[in-house]
């Protein structure tokens, strides 16, 4: 689709959106809380304690004792861009969940804090007004994420329903990605993002190398989004996959491990991305995936340029990174370019696969070897 085609949507849609609500919510005789009550707690929990990542990030920076540590991660990341290959550039090069970072006892006790959010219990009310409670995002920010949690919502309501064939999901996709393009301000693009905006862009690895804690808890909340709703989409596909939803959620738990992150289970380094983590939702719905991918790499980048030492005109930066995820017209590649990044990333470093088993990093293998291992991921789940 081209940029005039997605302006031409994002403008002629105004007076249906209601109407697509209500046609849609009312269509429906499942939804996630309805099939899923489990996860659609912990969704409510994940938009609480990813603002209070971005707040928490906050409150360090401004943390005296977080000096020496600020001047730190500041030489190391000049040291990576003038390297050219920083950490997420070289797609690597943040460390794991349960090592110290830079900010040692404060990042510390700010997981030990978001893991009680996790497992808290917050209504829908208290979710949708996490982003704009939020003191370390701005107005526009919080209003384009808030946006694209409607989004996503509409989404997993749709693929939890058992009642309804592919083709009426596929019918409802399009019409929640209609009702979320109308609100063009606040909706990210839903052409693929070059890999140069959010591996390469200005303040890239602050938030993974500065606070690995804390980015791997937001890479583990992301990845079971997306291994869950693989695995429900999938059980409707195939019923011999079925009843895989508890398996993504233990999984998900290991990779959380204890109060201050501490695990023996690897938990993501790597953003997770769609077609590594939910190949069928884009095999179904690749313009929706699109936009998952677009709106996770948006949080993460929000969270590098908060992340980000001692910066000058922070809300301006804000809204530049914004600015380039909601355009249609900047930092676009070819879908075979956005497949090819999103897996260069590393399944494995992206919190592995929904349902299959991936024990070791598939990087660097052989094309024999990368074979086998696709083969027993889908085929052999455990």
């Amino acid at each position: 689709m081209d940029t005039i085609l997605i302006k031409t949507i994002k403008v002629s849609l105004g007076v249906t959106l209601t109407a697509l609500i209500s046609s849609q919510a009312s269509s429906q005789s499942g939804s996630l809380r309805s099939e899923f009550p489990d996860l659609a707690n912990l969704y409510n929990s994940f938009d609480v304690s990813q603002a209070e990542v971005y707040d928490a990030i906050a409150e360090i920076s401004a943390d005296p004792a977080s000096q020496g540590g600020r001047m730190e991660l500041k030489m190391h990341l000049d040291m990576m861009a003038e390297m050219g290959h920083g950490g997420h550039g070289g797609h690597g090069g943040g460390m794991s969940m349960d090592m110290d970072g830079y900010f040692g006892t404060l990042e510390t006790e700010a997981r030990i804090k978001l893991g009680e959010t996790v497992r808290g219990n917050y209504p829908d009310n208290v979710a949708s007004e996490a982003f704009s409670n939020s003191s370390a995002l701005n107005e526009r920010a919080a209003r384009v994420l808030t946006h694209g949690r409607s989004f996503e919502q509409s989404l997993w309501d749709i693929f939890a329903d058992e009642s309804t064939t592919i083709y009426q999901k596929q019918v409802a996709v399009d019409n929640s990605i209609q009702i979320y393009l109308n609100s063009a301000e606040d909706a990210v693009s839903l052409l693929p993002k070059s890999a140069e905006l959010y591996l390469d862009h200005d303040y890239a690895d602050a938030f993974k190398m500065g606070y690995p804690k804390l980015s791997g808890l937001l890479y583990a909340n992301q990845w079971l989004k997306l291994a869950s709703l693989e695995a429900i989409i999938i059980s409707q596909v195939d019923p011999q996959f079925g009843g895989r939803v508890p398996l993504t959620l233990e999984r998900y738990w290991n990779k959380v491990g204890s109060d201050t992150g501490m695990t023996m289970f690897p938990a993501p380094t790597e953003m997770p991305s769609v077609p590594a983590i939910s190949p069928q939702l884009y095999s179904q719905a690749p313009q929706a995936a699109i936009i998952l991918d677009n709106l996770n790499m948006l949080e993460s980048a929000l969270a590098d340029v908060i992340a980000y030492p001692n910066l000058q005109n922070r809300d301006a930066m804000i809204d530049q990174v914004v600015a380039q995820y909601t355009s249609d017209d900047m930092y676009l590649t070819e879908t075979m370019d956005y497949l090819l990044n999103a897996l260069r990333g590393g399944i494995f470093e992206q919190g592995g696969p929904a349902i299959g088993d991936l024990s070791r990093s598939e990087r660097n293998r052989t094309r024999d070897a990368m074979n086998m291992n696709h083969t027993m991921i889908m085929s052999a789940p455990n």
